[in-house]
């Protein structure tokens, strides 16, 4: 089939549609769209026309009737059909920005050291979004890439913000085992909050499990053992001031899944398990430094 050529207005009115039926489910009213992009229902009612004699649009009849685009609609704005979507997270602010769905990331002038933007089309709103907002990316499905900066443009009719980038990583596939740079070192039950600062002072280690009868029962950092030794419990047991709440990871499992994880649950460490039995610990470091090697 031919590409479409749309007028402005026609490409205003599409994504418009296509963006509130996103949002609400249903066909969508003239009257919404008009209320949408700011515009006379009459105009509005009229492309309508125009837009259904190209294919682009069809009429839902009854009282919950309205408009739906078709599926050469999305061709014509080059978007996915709404069944076809992966779900890729935009934030604005540090809020995830709910009726928005990235849908291409074009990045610009990256060989300039000190100027990289990215061009970032969206299924959803542009007006969501001023100028000076900070703004985050992904991760995307496939590659987990994360950008995150701060917008400089926008485009209404084409739903594109513009954003000067200030970070981008992506996130290996690789499993957790590949990063493991620690061998499993515990701390006994029995053991003082004072044996516990000895064993990681001695490993150089910021936190360990804490281990009875062969099965880790918590965790213990160097801020837990800060905070007991200040009010004088240096000598109390270890189990007094652990966490027992062990977070842990499969070695097998994609290393983004362990980046989620440390970040759902505030953690920089998590303890890696082998068939459910444990067999290293690795840190955010421990991602931070592999991710910065070059």
């Amino acid at each position: 089939m031919a590409m479409v050529e749309l007028t402005v207005i026609q490409r205003e009115i599409l994504s418009a549609l296509i963006n509130l039926f996103r949002e609400k489910g249903r066909a969508v009213k003239g009257e919404e769209i008009s209320e949408r992009i700011d515009r006379n229902p009459g105009t509005v009612r009229n492309q309508m026309q125009s837009l259904k004699a190209l294919g682009l649009v069809e009429g839902v009849p009854g009282p919950k009737g309205g408009y739906k685009a078709t599926s050469t609609a999305y061709e014509a704005l080059n978007l996915t059909p709404m069944e076809k979507e992966a779900d890729v997270a935009i934030y604005r602010n540090g809020e995830r920005v709910q009726n928005a769905n990235v849908a291409e990331i074009d990045l610009n002038t990256v060989r300039h050291p000190e100027l990289c933007r990215a061009s970032v089309k969206i299924i959803g709103d542009a007006r969501m979004f001023n100028i000076g907002d900070s703004i985050q990316v992904g991760p995307t499905p496939v590659n987990k890439l994360v950008i995150r900066g701060e917008v400089v443009g926008r485009d209404d009719i084409n739903s594109i913000i513009l954003c000067s980038i200030n970070e981008m990583i992506s996130i290996p596939k690789k499993p957790v085992r590949d990063y493991i740079n620690h061998r499993l070192i515990t701390i006994p039950s029995t053991a003082t909050v004072k044996d516990a600062l000895i064993v990681l002072a001695k490993n150089d280690i910021h936190g360990a499990p804490v281990e009875k009868d062969g099965n880790v029962i918590g965790m213990v950092t160097y801020t837990d053992i800060g905070r007991a030794i200040s009010i004088d419990k240096a000598n109390d047991s270890v189990t007094d001031i652990m966490s027992p709440n062990v977070i842990s990871i499969d070695q097998e499992r994609p290393m983004y899944e362990a980046v989620a994880i440390m970040n759902k649950n505030k953690v920089g460490r998590l303890l890696v398990t082998e068939d459910g039995k444990p067999k290293g610990m690795i840190t955010r470091m421990d991602v931070i430094s592999r991710l910065t090697t070059y």
